[in-house]
Order: C-alpha cells, then structure tokens, then sequence
C-alpha cells in the first residue's frame, strides 16, 4: 500500500498565495497567524498520514459487524484513531471559541477535512456529520441544549449523526413518516417510532454517546414538508447533572453492505421498538427541514472536499505506480522498459488528474474563505454578498468535486492497468469510496437543481454574475502577460459560455408553462459548465502566481522551484485542455430538451 502524504504544500499555496490568508485578518481571528496555520497543517498531516491512513485498506478489507446485543464493532485501530483526533482537538477546530472549539478560520478546517478524507474517508465520515450537528444545535437549539450537548460534540466525546432517510422516503422528504408523540413523562419530551436507513456512523463504539439529529412528525401534524420538526435523540439519555443515564430505544437493525466505505458503519436505526425513543425538538414545530438544511449546508461543502480528499490519495497512487512500473520502448529516449510515466497517453491521464484535483481543492477552499466573510467581516453588506457567493458555490463545490473525483479515481484505475482492477493496490478500493460522494446529502441532480433553479432564480443570477466578473478580471490579466495570455483567451471564452449559459436557463425558467422541465433539464449540464469555468478561474490565479514566482527566483534564486513549475503546467491543462470539455455544455443546453421531453422509457 502507497503511504498517504497530506498535500501541506498545495493547500499552502492557496491558503497563502491565492487567498493570501484573508480570513486572518477578520474579527474574531486576532489570535491566528500564518505561522500557526502552519503549525496546525503539519500535525494535521502528520495525524492523517501516520495514525488514519495505514487504517484505510485493512478497515476496508475487515468493514463493520453488527454484534447480537445491537452494537457494531468497528475494523481495528478505529477507535483508538478517532480518539487520538479527538483528544487532539481536532473536532473544535473551525468551533468558535464561545462553544469551546479552537476558532480558526473555516478554510483552515476545511484544508484539515480534506486531509482527513484523504487519509480514511471511512473514518472521517465521523467528525465531518459531528459537525452538522454542532452547527444545527448551535442555530437552532435552546440554551439549555446547546449547554447538555455542545460541550461534549465540540470535544468529540459524543458524536452526531443526520437521520432524514426511510425506506418511502429518499429525495423527498415530505414523505417522512416516523412519529414523535407527545410523551406524559415531562414537558418538551417526545416519544419517536420510526426507521431511518442510511444512517452514517448511526452506531459503534468510539465515542461515549451518539447524539441523533431527527426529522419526525408529530400525530397531528399536516401532510407534507411543513408538518416535518426536528428531533434530538441521544443514545443514551443525559441526566441532569451531566452524566449519561439509561440506554434509549433506538437500536441498529441492521448494518448497509456497500460498495465502499466499509469501514463506516452505515446504519438501519429503529425507533421506539418498545415504549418509544425519547427525544427533544429542535428549533420551531413544523421548520424540521429549515433547521435540518443548516446541518446539510455544511455537509455538502464537506463532501465536497471529501471527494477532494480521495481525489488526492488516487493521484498519489497513480504517480507512484506510474513512476515504479516499467512497460514498453520511451517515445522520447527510445529506451526499452521505461516507466510508463514516460508514456504520453498515461503522462495525459496523470496531468488531468493532478490539474483536475488542485483545481477543485483551490475552488472549495474558496468557497470556505467565503464562508469565513459570511460569518466575520465587520460590514453586513460584506457578510450579505459572501453569503451569495457561498450559496451559489455549495452545489458546484459538492456536485462537480465529487463528480469529478469518481472520474480522477477511476482514471487511478486505468494508469495502474490489469493491476488497478485488483484490490490490493488499493486503486479499486478509491473509486468504490469515491463512488457515495455524489449520492451523500442530496444527489447531485438536485445540487444542479438548487444552483439552476433556487439559486439562480432567486436572485435573477446576480451572485453568479459577480464570480462571473471576477472570472473575466482574471482572464484579462492573463492576456496581459504575454507567456500566458493564451490561457486568458480560454477562460474569456468560458466565462462567455457560462454568461450565456446562465441567460438561457433564467429565459427558460421564467417560462409559466415549461420553466419547471426546462429547469430540470438544463440543470446539471448548467452546473458542470459553471464547475469547468470557475475551477479554470482558479487555475488562472494559480498561473498568475506562479508564473510571478518564477519570474521572481523565489525560494531558490536562479532556480525556479520544482512546484511553479508543475503548477503552470497543471493550469496550462485545466484551462487549456480540460475546461473546453465543459464549455460543450454551454451546446447542451442550446441544443433544446425536445429529446428528453419525448423520451419514454418504458418503449425502451
């Protein structure tokens, strides 16, 4: 198995050279420094490569057991790495200070998330549902539950978990039906029937209590999403004092056989097999999902950078089999039984995986520094425009990251050949993982629905319109320096598709009679169009600094350093060479929904 190195000198690169450390200058983040950023990245790196990812395949290999008395045993050495991440105070990291976290800027925790999820997918999966709930409760939760339970999330001493999944309820969740019936035992009780499927690390053993985020409906309550409320049920009931009382009734009824994944215990939890589970509304009777879609914003930005996360593992693995393995006559020396790195078709696909993965780790990174203005900058107009753009750049961070990452893996696969489609390689086991990204927290079909049609229309495409902006101020700087200004041609090129793009999907959608078909039709080729234009935007940046870094000598005079290098090449690809493949969708839409409005699948 390929050791697993954190990529501290990329993301440092666009914490530090694309971002130049903006969120550090907000209020709230006087204490951080570049210098301790640093400092966090390297033991972050050193956690992930050293304590989680030796556990990726053995823990792939053994999965979980669901054990008779309900319980689920984990593989080996996941409870003693999670513990180590958790009494490292990892889990508070990005957790204001007020709540007992560490308050560093989220674009720093999120780099840490992706190495986490580079490392063990399986086990980060743990943390990243952990900290929906610590910002549902913090949102939504009265004061006397964000002081039971945030305490002991924020440290990682309980865990949380999302539960809006049943067996008739999927995509939409007006169809929940599990109860929450008034309980005699004490005012604010509910008593909870039901079963949820799909449940991310709904049970096992690394943590003392797991704390259940619920969506449920009380008995008279209407039909539809406005009936649906919120419930906190904990594993074990909390006694006044603090301590944990008895086990509640919320069983595994059964543990998911998955493609990947197998070391995450995804769950079949029932409720209320005997008296009922106990639980606690969160937030407003009847605003279940309003509250619920807190906790979902923030996962859908994380597995998006959770895609990012095996998209780096499977460029890692592919390098090194490529560099190692030996097949055939070099095009270039001529010399027999070269590394197949030598090989212009395996240079291609490894060139696409690398500018591909840099690129949409610089666009999520991004867009969590934009989450940091939303939340920090001392002017509300300020906070009101990031919190635009972060709207609009969630369904693109979550769908085309984690689209593009069961691409990049499977790209792993064919580089390593006969051999990838072997499981100890560890190739295969990448793109299996890999393959749950664009299913997780809404599929992707309905992150390009949210981008083209709750997004866009709802402010008639102004956030979008400002990135667009930005996207053309970028590419006229690169026509400005010469060595690049091929590169600026392409991006204006993109960023005109997706003008256009955006026009035709807002005059298709103002439509009263076919706007809601054409919106479902145009979406996702809609949302892959603006993950190609705006990852080339940030491969754009990235070519700017770059390119003034080598000008510059800097880090070894008269020696251009290794990394620009690459990196001008990575952006030469993504801009040139990868974002045309998605400015044909800008053809797509074009082209109409004729074909799909008359398909029928049954004739087929």
């Amino acid at each position: 198995m390929i050791p697993f190195a954190a990529p501290v000198r990329d993301i440092r690169f666009v914490l530090e050279e694309l971002l130049e450390h903006g969120s550090l200058s907000l209020p709230g983040f006087e204490e951080a420094s570049p210098d301790l950023v640093e400092a966090v990245l390297e033991e972050a790196a050193r956690l992930a490569g050293e304590v989680w990812a030796p556990l990726n395949a053995s823990g792939d290999r053994q999965g979980c057991t669901r054990r008779a008395d309900g319980g689920v045993t984990l593989p080996d050495g996941f409870i003693e790495a999670y513990q180590a991440y958790a009494e490292g105070g990892w889990n508070g990291i990005g957790v204001s200070e007020a709540l007992g976290g560490q308050g560093l800027p989220e674009v720093v925790a999120s780099a840490v998330q992706e190495m986490l999820h580079g490392a063990n997918m399986a086990l980060g999966l743990c943390p990243m549902l952990t900290a929906g709930a610590i910002e549902a409760l913090a949102h939504h939760g009265s004061d006397e539950q964000r002081a039971t339970y945030l305490p002991k999330l924020v440290e990682g001493t309980w865990t949380g978990t999302m539960n809006l999944t049943e067996p008739q309820a999927g995509s939409d969740l007006s169809k929940v039906r599990t109860r929450a019936v008034p309980s005699e035992d004490g005012a604010g009780q509910y008593r909870l029937f039901g079963q949820k499927i799909y449940i991310t690390w709904g049970e096992h053993d690394a943590a003392e209590n797991i704390i259940h985020l619920v969506l449920a409906r009380k008995p008279d309550a209407p039909e539809g999403n406005k009936g649906i409320s919120l419930f906190l049920v904990p594993k074990f009931l909390v006694n006044a004092d603090g301590s944990l009382g008895e086990r509640n009734d919320v069983t595994c009824a059964s543990i998911e056989h998955k493609l990947g994944i197998h070391g995450s215990p995804t769950c079949t939890l029932s409720f209320g097999e005997n008296d009922g589970a106990i639980g606690y509304r969160v937030g407003e009777e009847g605003r279940g999902l309003n509250h619920m879609f807190t906790m979902m914003n923030e996962a859908r930005h994380k597995v998006g950078i959770q895609g990012i996360g095996v998209a780096e593992r499977a460029c890692q693995h592919a390098f090194a089999y490529a560099l190692e393995r030996t097949q055939g006559r070099s095009p270039r020396s001529g010399r027999s039984d070269c590394p197949i790195s030598d090989h212009l078709d395996v240079r291609r696909m490894l060139l696409s995986m690398r500018a591909r993965t840099d690129a949409l780790r610089a666009l999520a990174l991004y867009c969590a520094a934009q989450l940091d203005l939303a939340r920090h900058a001392a002017d509300e107009s300020e906070r009101v425009a990031a919190q635009a753009r972060v709207d609009v750049l969630i369904p693109v961070v979550k769908a085309f990251s984690t689209d593009q990452a069961v691409e990049i893996a499977s790209h792993g696969v064919q580089v390593h050949g006969g051999m990838g489609y072997i499981e100890e390689t560890g190739a295969a086991q990448l793109l299996r993982d890999a393959r749950i990204a664009p299913i997780y927290e809404g599929t992707n079909g309905i992150q390009a629905l949210d981008l083209a049609g709750r997004k866009l229309q709802r402010d008639g495409g102004a956030a979008l319109e400002g990135l667009i902006g930005d996207v053309e101020a970028t590419a006229a700087a690169l026509r400005e320096n010469g060595e690049l200004a091929a590169l600026g041609e392409s991006l204006a090129g993109g960023a005109a598709d997706l003008r256009a793009a955006m026009a035709a999907v807002l005059e298709a959608g103002a439509d009263p009679e076919s706007g809601a078909d054409a919106v479902q039709a145009y979406a996702t080729p809609f949302l892959n169009l603006a993950g190609h234009v705006l990852c080339a935007w940030q491969m754009g940046e990235a070519a700017l600094a770059a390119s003034a870094a080598i000008a510059e000598g800097r880090d070894e005079p008269g020696r251009p350093d290794p990394f620009y290098q690459a990196k001008c090449q990575s952006a030469d690809y993504a801009i040139r060479q990868w974002l045309p493949v998605g400015r044909a969708q800008r053809a797509v839409i074009e082209a109409g929904m004729a074909s799909l409005a008359a398909f029928d699948a049954a004739a087929h």
